[in-house]
């Protein structure tokens, strides 16, 4: 298929993504404290080929040709996310000045580039010693995170163009308290559920500390979200489906468009519901001013659990390329909820990318851009109000607990040397934003 610039609203911002743990490195330098994550990555069997973020592509210190990099690209924006030990080693009391020095002069580099800033304030590294005081499950997190989001809005104010609170409440509550995948890796429900509340208190009550202090900024919340369909029109599919969306979907999206949870999925998890208290509600729903979608597959569900099917193709995380997903996903969400307008904040693949001379012929990763965009112009075209999309990754990165196995990126990071070097994909994205020449 054909994509084009000109396939999207005048204003449609075009950027690239990474977060801080998977990109920074120097996690022991300037001050920072420990995250989950590395305490996590520390943990034998955590981590598949045992590596962390100790270095990962070190731009922390290589920051400025990374954003030398990404004005290259053409975009329009890059999205990055803070690292909340960085600025507030122990999640509370003392700020440390070297950290906000470091965001101060990525933004600043962002601006003298002409990027816009796109910031997360959490993209999952948790400061360590809340999580001794019992991580996201204690609410007294909720006002932590407010504190913080305080504190680095008020350091970058108004040059930042937008701030978004969370990045995949979901990942962080559910696949880090329930599921155990990822920091700080506990199995309980339960504690998952209370996780996912609190993330969202969080998010409200960030919301709520930052808008005086940055009006002029938009502010939103990520969410990973994820179509659910019936592997055939068996009544027991279709519900299997239907609670699939409620558990990824509706219960992280009701709360923040309609100050409620999904009675449905509430009653199914019975005993395990978290306490919410008079105005949490509320406070959680608070106006906004986008949301932003990170897509990558669709999930296919049967009575006896998901179904892969064998017609389609498949990446190296072995998720289902099904760019037809996100239409649906973009329609629905504008259907089902009177929304601010919506951003693709990640899209993207990992294939086992090969360096070969000087260059990575990434062709199937260039086909999932096309036919991703594609998705997004087509609902464009059925009404859908879309801001901007952002590829997933700018670089290969530290892929959490696939470690260094896994490979993202626009830009192929050679992790022995550091060197950075362009996929093809990366320069389809370069020409698909070329400026289109006037004819004379």
């Amino acid at each position: 298929m054909t994509i084009s610039k000109q396939d999207f609203p005048a204003n449609f911002i075009f950027g690239v993504a990474t977060s801080s743990y998977q990109i920074e490195g120097a996690t022991r330098e300037d001050g920072r404290g420990d995250s989950i994550w590395d305490t996590f990555c520390r943990e034998q069997g955590r981590v598949s080929d045992g590596t962390s973020g100790d270095v990962a592509c070190d731009h922390y210190h290589l920051w400025e040709s990374d954003l030398d990099l990404i004005k290259a690209m053409g975009v329009d924006a890059y999205r990055f996310s803070v690292a909340w030990p960085r600025v507030q080693p122990d999640g509370k009391g003392a700020i440390n000045p070297k950290g906000l020095d470091f965001y101060e002069r990525l933004v600043d580099g962002m601006l003298e580039r002409g990027l816009k800033p796109y910031l997360t304030l959490y993209h999952w590294d948790l400061p360590q010693t809340l999580q001794d005081d019992g991580g996201w499950v204690n609410r007294e997190t909720a006002y932590r995170f407010a504190e913080y989001a305080r504190v680095v809005a008020e350091r970058l104010g108004e040059r930042v163009a937008s701030y978004a609170t969370l990045n995949e409440p979901w990942c962080s509550s559910i696949l880090s308290y329930q599921i155990g995948e990822h920091a700080p890796g506990l199995r309980d429900r339960k504690l998952a559920l209370a996780a996912a509340h609190h993330l969202l208190l969080g998010h409200g009550e960030a919301v709520a500390a930052m808008r005086s202090v940055v009006p002029a900024s938009d502010l939103g919340i990520v969410l990973n979200l994820q179509p659910a369909y019936p592997a055939s029109q068996a009544p027991e599919d279709v519900a299997a489906a239907r609670f699939a969306d409620g558990t990824f979907n509706r219960w992280f999206m009701d709360p923040i468009f309609r100050a409620e949870y999904p009675q449905d999925i509430w009653d199914a998890y019975g005993a395990d519901v978290p306490q919410v208290q008079d105005g949490d509600l509320v406070r959680i729903a608070q106006p906004i001013d986008f949301l932003g979608v990170n897509y990558y597959s669709r999930s296919v569900n049967g009575a006896s659990g998901n179904v892969k099917p064998d017609e389609s193709s498949y990446t190296h995380m072995g998720w289902e390329v099904y760019p037809q997903g996100l239409t649906d996903l973009l329609v629905r969400l504008n259907e089902d909820y009177t929304l601010p307008p919506m951003f693709i904040t990640e899209n993207g693949a990992a294939y086992p990318d090969e360096l070969q001379g000087e260059g990575v012929h990434d062709t199937e990763r260039v086909e999932y851009f096309k036919a991703h965009l594609g998705a997004v112009a087509q609902a464009v075209k059925q009404g859908v109000n879309m801001g901007g999309y952002f590829a997933w990754s700018l670089m290969d990165n530290f892929e959490w607990a696939w470690g260094y196995s896994r490979r993202f990126g626009l830009i192929y990071v050679d992790y022995d040397s550091q060197r950075r070097v362009w996929k093809d994909s990366a320069r389809w994205y370069r020409d698909l934003l070329q400026p289109v020449a006037v004819a004379q």
